[in-house]
């Protein structure tokens, strides 16, 4: 395991702290806007991970991944922001953009076109198919990772990737038709 040295560790050192935040900052801040589609509150929920990691180092048992405990970490803050009366009042709906370079204009557009609608069927998923969809895709967890972070069965992670995939492919025919 790459961050086998955490295992055992009481506390967390600021290098520490700063290798694992360059290392999985990006995905922690990811994850946090699938999950509730701001990006301000994407901030927040990723300095919350990181200062919760840096207190509470002691309780990773190297059981999984530190990106998986991270992603946990990540997954349970969230749920918490979205239970408060706060969240509720915040304005949900945001786009995805991305940058492509080296293509003419045309190609560019239409790709990045391509990539949007893809996205906003993506995020327009009910939770529980966009989460595991998202782990799937952008993170690369296995079905027993995916089903450890999720708190549920494989089994129930392969049915949701299966009908989250459908309603991917319904939708986009939709779309684009």
């Amino acid at each position: 395991m790459e961050h086998e040295f955490l295992k055992n560790v009481t506390t967390m050192d600021e290098a520490s702290l700063q290798h694992v935040m360059n290392e999985f900052g990006s995905d922690i801040w990811n994850y946090a806007y699938f999950l509730t589609k701001n990006r301000e509150l994407a901030d927040d929920i990723t300095q919350d991970v990181f200062i919760k990691a840096y207190y509470r180092i002691e309780s990773f048992r190297g059981q999984s991944s530190l990106k998986t405990w991270l992603l946990t970490i990540t997954r349970n803050t969230a749920f918490s922001y979205k239970r408060s009366a706060f969240f509720r009042k915040v304005n949900l709906f945001a786009s995805i953009t991305s940058a492509q370079t080296g293509r003419s204009a045309e190609s560019e557009y239409m790709e990045t076109r391509y990539v949007d609608d893809i996205w906003d069927v993506i995020m327009k998923l009910p939770d529980k198919y966009r989460e595991a969809l998202v782990l799937d895709i952008r993170y690369e967890l296995s079905t027993e990772e995916m089903a450890k972070l999720l708190n549920v069965a494989p089994g129930t992670v392969k049915s949701r990737l299966h009908r989250a995939r459908e309603k991917v492919e319904q939708s986009l025919k939709e779309v684009l038709s």
